[in-house]
């Protein structure tokens, strides 16, 4: 059975930092890309960032250009999002997603993720 789980999430002052984690467990890590989408109250969700299967690339969203870095552990079977120099625009439900029909490239539409997280809360305080 295939689990992820996001951790991390929490309150923050604006400026302040989190990082985020994603464990997945039940399928073989390495061949899966990873994403990090996020739902703010009232909106749609949307992509944040996601990294290839051997993180040889990534990609971020521009509104968290310059701001946002992930990484992955293959051998930790882990997912990460560092989070810097946060803003209130920033507060939302981020949700962690596993793909396989990207053929390892990751993406940016939901329906290319097989798995999902329950997300985690992050709220940025003014």
């Amino acid at each position: 059975q295939v689990q992820v789980v996001e951790s991390g999430g929490g309150l923050v002052q604006a400026g302040g930092s989190l990082r985020l984690s994603c464990t997945a467990s039940g399928l073989t890590f390495g061949f899966y890309a990873m994403g990090w989408f996020r739902q703010a109250p009232g909106k749609e969700r949307e992509g944040v960032s996601f990294i290839s299967c051997n993180s040889g690339s990534t990609s971020v969203a521009d509104s968290v250009k310059g701001r946002f870095t992930i990484s992955r552990d293959n051998a930790k079977n882990t997912l990460y999002l560092q989070m810097n120099s946060l803003k209130p625009d920033d507060t939302a439900i981020y949700y962690c997603a596993a793909s396989r029909y990207s053929y390892c490239s990751g993406s940016w539409k939901e329906g290319d993720y097989n798995y999902w997280g329950q997300g985690t809360q992050v709220t940025v305080s003014s």
